[in-house]
């Protein structure tokens, strides 16, 4: 069968409509729901404007604030904490799903050089014991020595032991202060009946593979694996050679190229309805979604993105915390903004402007109105631009 040409323009669209990017960020907000729809939400400890999670929820619609995502969590437990292609939030009706994910961490903890410093059986029985009776605790309710060296397999042996729990699925995210993890026996956080339910493994990799093309709508083997990071390669790869209701694609690439990907059945339902994205300029995380599969974004959008948060000063192209600019379908710059809580500033430190993509006065007010919008969300009074 002759595969089903989508143009670059239909594929953005495609792909900013599944990732919720397609609309303008207003109206009624359910939450859960648009955790469910990402599938996942990243989670980041850096805090230049908003952490990482709060920023991409925001993104999606402007009611959200940095509480109720503590509240799904914490009260409500609708959520849960864990590991994706990084810490995330996962909707807790996938857990079923994300036992084979528990596995495969403590598998690939149990090869690594965590082992060396890991206090044995014994000793992580002592502190889940500890958690037992005395309830949630974060690492810093324990007292152990701390080695200098900051490398991970170098953390204090408690910090080793309840990640590794973690991991594994024996202690659990009960909830956070200020971002601090109190963990707690899985047992009291996961419902009874989803943390029991058995799904065989070759099942939670078909629902794996299956969640992650639904959300893409359309994707490479790579751009599957990539997407929850919970199977192979391999698996990918057997994944769609088992499936007979994919629809064989060639995508438009930026550099008016193609590529050969896979899509759902109804692949042409969602092109005959997708809507093309709304004009509004967004200033995205880093992390966002659309952002962290570098390939991807690429071959999309023809935006090439690095995170340089980690690179040394002196080797960085643009900055230690630059958003992408988002209009419409296409990625129109970049800016370095920074929260200064204290004197209640959003501050524009530079911005850059992509080749090809003319700054004008239009544009800039929509940059106006985007940064007085985050700066209602993180709670400051003015913006003020350098220079």
């Amino acid at each position: 069968m002759t595969p089903l040409t989508i143009d670059n323009r239909t594929a953005r669209a495609l792909w900013l409509n599944a990732q919720g990017l397609a609309t303008n960020p207003t109206g009624k907000l359910d939450l859960n729901a648009m955790i469910e729809k990402l599938g996942f939400v990243q989670l980041d400890t850096i805090q230049v404007v908003s952490r990482a999670h709060h920023h991409i929820l925001w993104s999606r619609n402007q009611n959200y604030r940095e509480p109720m995502l503590d509240k799904l969590l914490a009260r409500d437990r609708a959520i849960f904490e864990h590991f994706t292609h990084d810490a995330s939030v996962i909707p807790m009706a996938f857990l079923p799903m994300w036992q084979r994910q528990f596995r495969r961490k403590k598998a690939e903890l149990d090869r690594s050089g965590w082992m060396k410093n890991l206090p044995d059986a014994d000793g992580r029985a002592e502190i889940r014991d500890r958690i037992a009776r005395e309830g949630s605790l974060c690492t810093k309710d324990f007292e152990t020595d701390t080695p200098r060296s900051g490398e991970m397999w170098s953390r204090p042996p408690h910090k080793l032991a309840l990640d590794y729990m973690w991991y594994a699925g024996e202690l659990a995210t009960c909830h956070r202060v200020n971002f601090t993890k109190f963990y707690d026996l899985a047992e009291r956080v996961f419902p009874e009946h989803l943390a029991n339910a058995k799904m065989p493994e070759d099942e939670q990799v078909d629902w794996l593979c299956t969640a992650a093309l639904d959300r893409l709508s359309f994707g490479t083997h790579g751009d599957i694996q990539r997407f929850w990071d919970a199977v192979g390669n391999e698996e990918a790869k057997d994944w769609v050679a088992r499936q007979h209701n994919l629809v064989s694609v060639k995508i438009g690439t930026a550099d008016r190229g193609m590529v050969d990907a896979f899509a759902p059945a109804d692949i042409e339902e969602r092109i005959a309805r997708v809507t093309a994205p709304t004009s509004r300029l967004r200033i995205l995380n880093p992390f966002d979604p659309v952002i962290r599969d570098r390939a991807r974004l690429s071959r999309l959008f023809g935006f090439d993105y690095r995170v340089e948060m980690f690179v040394p000063a002196a080797k960085r192209i643009w900055g230690y915390y630059v958003f992408p600019i988002l209009e419409g379908d296409r990625f129109v710059g970049r800016i370095e903004v920074k929260a200064d809580r204290k004197a209640s500033i959003l501050r524009v430190e530079k911005l850059w402007v992509e080749p090809r993509v003319q700054w004008t006065a239009k544009r800039n007010d929509k940059l106006k109105a985007e940064l007085d919008r985050m700066r209602r969300f993180v709670g400051v009074e003015q913006v003020e631009m350098a220079g």
